[in-house]
């Protein structure tokens, strides 16, 4: 059964909106734990949008499950990763505009500069994850530049699923190029996770392919709990998991 990992960044952005010291993620975290996340994610970007320095230090003396790191390979960001020694760090690509991560990073063209950003986080006890989309070219370059796992991006499959949810042709194709991705992972002996657009409606199918590890979820916990709580919110989505 996966794992479900709980991305509170969105706490946070409710917070920055007016500056204040409420909601804090660290409390949000705590309940996320206690209704069944087997860890916590956050990403703390380089215009500290929504997660601040204090969060990912707090969180990291806190929370007594998995602390996973969103990060660029930004130096600055690097340089916090090796200071705090998350359990584990996923890099992914950043862009200042976008409002949320637009797509897998890429791995193939800039290999040596990952490597040597891998090299470091391990060397600091850190595992390390690649957030990629589900292309083979990428999940081989995660291999080669010694990441640990690859956090497959669901965000296509997840868009078809929602919006174009009367042409079943293109929600299978999507399912397959993940499971094909997801093939390739575990032949090169890396741990298979996954996120990005996940809901409640359609988790189910990315859940259940073979040896998925972890998902990685947030914005629509998130937005769920805004509704009926963050407890009743995780719990709901940790048995859609199961």
């Amino acid at each position: 059964m996966p794992k479900l990992g709980v991305n509170i960044d969105h706490i946070a952005t409710l917070r920055q909106a007016r500056k204040e010291k409420e909601p804090d993620p660290v409390e949000a975290a705590v309940i996320c734990e206690l209704a069944g996340a087997d860890g916590i994610t956050v990403h703390l970007r380089e215009d500290r949008r929504h997660i601040q320095d204090r969060d990912v230090q707090l969180l990291r003396q806190t929370i007594k499950s998995k602390l996973n790191l969103e990060m660029s390979i930004a130096n600055e960001i690097v340089d916090i990763a090796l200071q705090v020694k998350p359990d584990d760090v996923c890099l992914v690509p950043e862009k200042r505009l976008e409002l949320t991560t637009e797509g897998g990073i890429d791995v193939v063209s800039q290999k040596e500069v990952f490597e040597s950003v891998i090299t470091k986080l391990k060397n600091a006890g850190i595992r390390v994850s690649l957030f990629v989309d589900p292309d083979e070219a990428q999940v081989s370059a995660a291999k080669v530049v010694g990441a640990d796992a690859v956090e497959l991006h669901t965000g296509r499959y997840a868009q078809v699923f929602n919006y174009r949810p009367r042409d079943n042709r293109l929600v299978i194709e999507e399912i397959e190029r993940l499971k094909k991705a997801a093939k390739i992972a575990r032949s090169f002996g890396l741990t298979l996770n996954a996120g990005h657009g996940l809901d409640y409606k359609n988790v189910g199918p990315v859940a259940s392919i073979l040896e998925m590890n972890e998902l990685n979820i947030g914005f629509s916990i998130i937005a769920r709990a805004v509704l009926v709580g963050l407890d009743r919110a995780v719990r709901e989505m940790k048995e859609l998991v199961r």
